[in-house]
C-alpha cells in the first residue's frame, strides 16, 4: 500500500491510501528519425513535450510517468496521439508499480540494487 498524502499551506494531511496495483508506470519508448534539420527539431519538441508533461528521462528515448490508474493512462495516450512528430516510431507501455518494483537493472556491467518506489506520493 501507497499513503497519498496532501500538502496545505504547510499542513500535511493523510488522504486516503493507493493500491500498488492500481498505481501503474507509463514507459514511452520511440525511435525517431534525426537525419534532417526539421527531424532532429521534432525529436527534440516531442521529448520537450514528454517532459512538459511530468514523465521523466530514464534514456534519451525512454522517458517514464507515474499515473493513477486507467483513466489516467488513457488521458496520457491521448495527449501523446495528438502531438507525435510526423515520423517515427513511438511505443508506450503500461505496467503496475508491483511489477515495476521487479525490474532488474544492469549498468556498468553488474547488478544494480532494485529501485525502491516512494513510500508516498505528496500532492501539492
Amino acid at each position: 500500500m501507497t499513503t497519498l498524502y496532501t500538502q496545505k499551506r504547510g499542513e500535511r494531511t493523510q488522504l486516503s491510501y493507493m493500491s500498488a496495483y492500481r498505481l501503474m508506470w507509463m514507459l514511452v519508448t520511440f525511435d525517431l528519425p534525426v537525419d534532417t534539420r526539421k527531424h532532429r527539431a521534432q525529436a527534440t519538441k516531442f521529448r520537450q513535450f514528454l517532459l512538459d508533461q511530468g514523465f521523466e528521462m530514464s534514456q534519451l528515448s525512454n522517458y517514464l510517468r507515474l499515473v493513477n490508474g486507467q483513466d489516467q493512462f488513457d488521458t496520457y495516450s491521448r495527449r501523446i496521439e495528438s502531438n507525435l512528430p510526423e515520423r517515427g516510431d513511438v511505443f508506450i507501455f503500461q505496467f503496475t508499480d508491483r511489477q515495476y518494483e521487479n525490474i532488474v537493472r544492469f549498468s556498468d556491467q553488474s547488478r544494480r540494487a532494485r529501485r525502491k518506489n516512494p513510500e508516498q506520493i505528496a500532492l501539492f
